[in-house]
């Protein structure tokens, strides 16, 4: 089994579930759902990650010895035995991963009794938090880049263990590779790397540093030219590895100038196959200002992994339904000021023009809203009586994000901050 999840949780899950089970409401039927109540000041769509990462939690959700015995002193026996035993057996239906969403997008609908639902509210919140937000910074990068392709690299840049999940949900939103070799094990994302510039300090010269690459690794390889002069690195690489050069690297500067005049120089002599990455802080703004550069690809640390200035999506796990005294379920909703949930069990379906443009999310309050031909429902199984059925690949979580997007209005090609490209219509 999986090293448990238990314990990824909050206190107060467990103050819940020993005061339900003391008052026998914790077996109640009910209904919890997992949603945004808006996106992220200024952007016009998010995206949807962290699903199979969720899925391989929920499944190593099982308080062992060890969660128990640091349990002991949190909770009373009767909710110690009860934990014991836990097994989620509900039911799960969710926005699949890559998927679009906006505000009140119900992300998962989780139905079970309440003690099997609530107690995993925190984990469920923090790995769809932290990996949509991923998702979102880069679906955005992405989307500036077009057909240039971009490099996860910063996990140098974050935790390290969320290093790998913002890797994982770098590649779901389109980014080609990533420098994180604990996501290749794990999830299988391609891999790439280059050199730093204590490669070329550990060298007598650049030019032994550049030899010494090439002689390892081919000339197909990626040198870094910025560590000293330029234009003259640049010579040297095309001098030792030839034409044939693979690509040099950008690390520093005015990035597009740069480009611009390394471009000639490497035209000039004949190298004009090899590639110009850059990288240095980049953004999705600063990938949209290269547009018309030479550059062609773009390595990302920093701002993507935490989320260009939006490190969370605000996601909430609320309780819209539960059992009433008939066996009928009854809606509930918070009523606080700016923090008002929608009672009752959500469906969700994206309606589309006939040209299969997207024209509003339609949320669906207790029962599923009405598909007019060309509409597309959004919610799937995930989890059927306590067993995962929605796991799935992350080339069809990539390939999903790809299609999500284009069918989305064309406002959504702005940088600028602005609302959310579709509305959000409650029926």
């Amino acid at each position: 089994m999986a090293h448990s999840t238990a314990l990824l949780t909050d206190h107060y899950e467990l103050t819940m579930l020993q005061a339900a089970l003391r008052s026998g409401t914790a077996h109640r039927r009910s209904v919890f759902e997992l949603f945004p109540r808006r996106l992220p000041e200024g952007r016009r769509y998010g995206v949807v990650a962290g699903v199979g990462r969720a899925l391989d939690a929920i499944e190593a959700f099982r308080f062992d010895e060890a969660a128990l015995d640091v349990l002991r002193d949190v909770v009373d026996a009767p909710t110690l035995a009860w934990l014991a035993s836990y097994r989620f057996e509900g039911d799960i239906w969710g926005y699949a991963e890559g998927e679009a969403y906006f505000p009140y997008s119900p992300l998962l609908v989780v139905e079970a009794t309440f003690a099997e639902a609530v107690v995993l509210e925190t984990l469920l919140l923090s790995v769809y938090n932290h990996d949509s937000a991923i998702a979102s910074a880069a679906s955005r990068m992405t989307l500036a880049a077009g057909d240039r392709p971009c490099i996860e690299m910063g996990s140098r840049r974050t935790h390290e263990e969320a290093a790998v999940a913002a890797a994982r949900a770098a590649y779901v939103a389109g980014f080609a590779t990533s420098s994180n070799l604990a996501a290749r094990q794990r999830y299988g994302v391609p891999t790439a790397g280059t050199s730093a510039h204590s490669f070329t300090l550990l060298h007598d010269t650049e030019a032994d540093a550049f030899r010494a690459q090439v002689t390892a690794l081919g000339a197909g390889t990626t040198l870094l030219v910025d560590t000293y002069d330029v234009a003259e690195a640049v010579r040297l690489a095309v001098e030792v590895a030839g034409t044939s050069l693979g690509a040099v690297r950008l690390d520093s500067g005015d990035l597009g100038v740069q480009a611009v005049e390394v471009r000639a120089q490497l035209d000039a002599m004949g190298a004009t196959s090899t590639r110009i990455i850059v990288t240095s802080d980049l953004d999705e703004f600063a990938i949209a200002a290269l547009a018309a550069a030479p550059v062609d690809g773009y390595g990302v640390g920093t701002q993507l992994v935490t989320g260009s200035g939006h490190p969370t999506c605000g996601f909430v796990y609320k309780l819209v339904a539960r059992e009433g005294a008939s066996g009928e379920l009854v809606s509930v909703a918070k009523r606080s000021v700016d923090k008002a949930s929608v009672g009752g069990r959500k469906y969700a379906l994206r309606r589309r023009s006939a040209a299969g443009v997207a024209e509003a999310e339609v949320i669906g309050v207790g029962e599923a809203p009405v598909d007019d031909g060309d509409d597309r429902s959004l919610l799937v199984p995930l989890v059927a009586s306590g067993r995962v059925v929605g796991r799935e690949s992350l080339d069809a979580a990539r390939a999903r994000h790809l299609a999500a997007r284009d069918e989305l209005p064309v406002v959504v090609q702005q940088m600028s901050r602005g609302e959310p490209v579709i509305p959000t219509l409650h029926v």
